[in-house]
């Protein structure tokens, strides 16, 4: 938070490569405010120096470390990502949010990012904002095709890991009419919006609103008001946080992880609503057992791969 108020050399502020992140860990335990130092991919180790205090973090802290890296590209560019995603960078820059999930979890939850959270490598990002893609990848049809195609890592309490290749891309997807895509939408966002009220309680928490400087072309460039002639004006970005401690120790444990443990009959309801909805997208009853359901999206998917080469 102190590096956010401290001017540069180049008159541009910390928050150019200062944002916040997510990772598995934090998504699914609760873990709260993560921030990470984000050198864009073409910043030059001239412009990076120039941010006075994060990079004199890196170059003490990373610098003695990946100067020893196999990859030149990672020893020679030390102060940027090793693996930076440049085309999800690019494929999220007209998003408001975002879909991810962890690519290694007990339960496949997927939940929503905004900008300018930046996902660490070990959750899956889908370039998509609606809520009817959200509902489809949330639903049991989804979840049973992507357990059938991932791995298991070593016993089932330690989770699965979703493998994009296999999981996401070999699904075939339903084809609904509007109004099946618009009662797939309407349960992923109700589902959302229970489950978001659970972990933040409206009478444990309070809305938070973060002032500092920004730029319009910075990560934090939705936030950014009355901008001056170098682009530079007030970064407004509100978040929840807890009332007072007490209410933060009891948030603490309000977990992705232990509610889908202990599945509370509200929950139940809500994906069963939402399960009920993609199934009749696809034209299927709502009682399909596991082996059914995924017999028939296996003859789905082969279907459909037969009748690729033909359109094309």
């Amino acid at each position: 938070m102190s590096w956010l108020q401290i001017p540069n050399v180049n008159g541009l502020p910390n928050s150019d490569v200062l944002r916040r992140s997510e990772n598995g860990e934090s998504i699914t335990r609760h873990k709260t405010d993560p921030w990470i130092i984000d050198f864009p991919p073409e910043t030059t180790l001239e412009t990076a120096a120039r941010y006075e205090l994060p990079f004199e973090y890196i170059k003490n802290v990373v610098y003695p470390v990946r100067c020893k890296n196999r990859r030149a590209s990672r020893a020679s560019c030390w102060w940027i990502h090793g693996d930076p995603q440049k085309s999800m960078r690019s494929a999220l820059l007209p998003l408001g949010r975002f879909i991810c999930t962890p690519r290694v979890s007990k339960h496949r939850i997927f939940v929503w990012l905004d900008p300018p959270v930046l996902a660490d490598c070990q959750l899956v990002v889908f370039t998509r904002s609606d809520d009817y893609f959200f509902g489809v990848l949330h639903s049991r049809v989804h979840e049973v095709w992507a357990r059938s195609q991932g791995t298991q890592v070593r016993e089932r309490e330690s989770g699965f890991r979703y493998t994009p290749t296999t999981c996401f891309e070999t699904f075939p997807f339903p084809q609904p009419t509007a109004e099946q895509r618009d009662a797939i939408a309407a349960a992923a966002k109700e589902l959302d919006a229970l489950r978001c009220n659970w972990l933040n309680p409206p009478d444990w928490t309070k809305t938070e609103t973060l002032e500092f400087l920004g730029t319009v072309n910075g990560p934090w460039k939705r936030f950014v008001h009355d901008p001056d002639e170098r682009g530079v004006g007030t970064v407004r970005y509100s978040r929840t946080v807890a009332k007072d401690e007490a209410c933060a120790a009891k948030i603490k444990v309000r977990t992705l992880t232990k509610l889908y443990n202990e599945m509370p009959t509200w929950l139940k309801n809500a994906h069963r609503t939402l399960d009920e909805a993609v199934l009749a997208a696809y034209g299927w009853p709502a009682d399909l057992g596991e082996d059914n359901l995924l017999a028939r999206l296996l003859e789905l998917n082969l279907s459909r791969s037969v009748e690729l080469p033909r359109r094309q």
